[in-house]
């Protein structure tokens, strides 16, 4: 999902259209009653309560189609937005920042921020390489600023040979570097490194791909601002407020038969007829089109069966790419140690092995008491 989990609110849905060839069949786990239940027919059925899904049921909606069902395997609606409680805040396991802003286009989530209220702030990262530790405290700008500026000078040169090649040519950002004639090897290289590519792309350049990523299409589109969400109603709110725009719902609760939860799809069979979606318990739902909005990693497991399974060129895609993992680790502190004021929010921890918690973020919330934090 890009940097930190790129929120821009794009349509990643595969549509079951009548006539799709047949391919390879999946095996998947069988339901959990042997007898099953047919449900009424609707036009749309709408696999996965995230954004795309919610935003999918949304446009159908605004377009006149409302005969539509939307089923969801988790408890609630927000896909990846998903919140926790830590000592009294609300933290977020998923998306975190609202990327691209200020940039030539406007990113869709903004607005929705607005109108919502929802709780942000910049994230000041231009200062993050002036705030560089190692094992023994603070790094000399003597050495920081040279290797800030050989970090800098490496993504340049990798995104020059990026806008140099052809549409059927790609190599890795690793690659690039290594064209370039040197790459990253001391501590505080491998921290600004992890900081240019894998903060980005949460994989290593030796894996991730230079022109898909340099430069960065979130940047180049909607621009390199970001903002860092911290609402207690959590970043799921947005996806909320858009599915409560269409679908019922008393005191901001969905209360509209249209959606169901808990309700975990492992079968999908298409024809020229419809389609029929089976769920776990049985239950089979029938409709003249679907629309599967579940995520990279469910397509790319056996989780659900396709029959026919989808064509050639439709598995390609999905096995080509992977779904890159990130990790967010929360730490609570009985009293604040680090540096505060302007610049002083992010920095960088330089070890001797590549990846091992570089980069940083220390805040204070102000709930009931003051909670000092910091995350990586």
């Amino acid at each position: 999902m890009g940097r930190r989990e790129s929120s821009a609110m794009v349509l990643l849905a595969l549509v079951l259209l009548h006539g799709v060839q047949a391919g390879r069949v999946l095996p998947v786990e069988e339901p959990d009653v042997s007898a099953t239940v047919k449900a009424t027919r609707v036009s749309v059925i709408i696999i996965g309560a995230g954004m795309s899904g919610i935003t999918a049921g949304k446009t159908l909606s605004e377009n006149g189609v409302k005969d539509l069902l939307i089923l969801e395997a988790r408890d609630e609606i927000g896909g990846r937005m998903m919140t926790h409680d830590f000592g009294g805040i609300t933290i977020e396991k998923g998306a975190n920042w609202i990327e691209g802003v200020n940039g030539p286009n406007v990113n869709p989530i903004i607005p929705i921020a607005k109108e919502i209220g929802l709780v942000n702030d910049r994230s000041d990262f231009e200062n993050i390489t002036n705030n560089i530790y190692g094992a023994n405290g603070k790094v000399d700008l003597e050495v920081a600023e040279p290797a800030n500026k050989f970090i800098e000078d490496l993504y340049e040169s990798s995104e020059s040979l990026a806008l140099r090649l052809t549409n059927d040519t790609d190599v890795s950002v690793l690659t690039a570097q290594r064209f370039y004639g040197r790459f990253p090897v001391t501590p505080v290289e491998m921290a600004l490194d992890y900081w240019y590519n894998d903060f980005t792309s949460a994989e290593p350049p030796r894996i991730t791909s230079l022109k898909n990523t340099q430069p960065l299409p979130t940047d180049a589109i909607f621009g390199d601002d970001v903002y860092f969400v911290h609402d207690p109603r959590g970043y799921k709110s947005v996806v909320h407020h858009l599915a409560n725009s269409y679908l019922e719902n008393k005191n901001e609760t969905i209360t509209d038969n249209r959606l169901k939860l808990n309700t975990l799809v492992n079968k999908i069979e298409y024809s020229k007829e419809g389609v029929e979606v089976t769920t776990k318990d049985g239950t089979v739902y029938t409709s003249d089109y679907a629309i599967v909005s579940v995520s990279l990693g469910v397509l790319q497991s056996t989780a659900i069966d396709f029959v026919p399974d989808l064509p050639f060129w439709k598995l390609k895609a999905i096995y080509t790419f992977d779904m890159a993992v990130y990790t967010k680790i929360f730490l609570k502190f009985s009293k604040k140690f680090w540096s505060s004021g302007s610049g002083n929010k992010f920095w960088l921890y330089a070890d001797e092995r590549r990846g091992y918690y570089p980069i940083w973020e220390c805040r204070t919330w102000i709930v009931s008491f003051p909670m000092r934090m910091c995350s990586w």
